[in-house]
């Protein structure tokens, strides 16, 4: 990382995964309370963000690693490698943080183990009301590829674009 108070470090600790899920939680209830309504993020926080659920997805092979910013969680990101792409299934930053060049740094460094292990893709999903990470997600050489929704239970359901971007 070029600034000498922004690290990224891998998710390894009950501790780390704490930090996450509890960043979690700021996040979702502040970006996505609007766009999906409390009672989904409260679903999705519970079933995929909270520690037990992080910790699930690790054993599975997730990839999870915190960004700090001047020693402070700023963010996190979670990927799998699953050739011949790897999968970006999450990335959040904190609000006060966005639009100061961390997501590009986080970006950075997810497109930076694709190339290492030899992938040529990069694939995410977006909720199609979430406008600015659209907008974000283009910016940065990803396309729509195709709408998807995913029933996750309790009558809810994800309502996305998958998106790529490929070199």
């Amino acid at each position: 990382m070029t600034e000498a108070t922004d690290r990224i470090l891998m998710v390894r600790s009950i501790s780390d995964i704490q930090k996450v899920a509890e960043l979690a939680d700021e996040i979702w209830r502040e970006h996505y309370t609007p766009i999906i309504g409390k009672a989904q993020v409260d679903y999705m926080l519970e079933h995929f963000q909270s520690a037990q659920a992080i910790k699930d997805q690790m054993e599975e092979g997730a990839m999870y690693y915190l960004l700090f910013h001047k020693s402070a969680p700023a963010g996190y990101f979670s990927f799998y490698l699953r050739e011949p792409e790897l999968f970006l299934s999450k990335i959040y930053l904190r609000k006060t943080l966005r639009g100061k060049g961390l997501g590009g740094k986080m970006m950075r460094f997810i497109e930076n183990e694709a190339i290492n292990k030899g992938l040529h893709r990069i694939s995410l999903t977006v909720n199609k009301n979430n406008t600015k990470s659209i907008t974000a997600y283009a910016r940065l050489g990803f396309i729509k590829i195709k709408p998807l929704v995913m029933d996750i239970g309790n009558g809810f359901v994800m309502d996305d674009f998958l998106m790529e971007k490929t070199w």
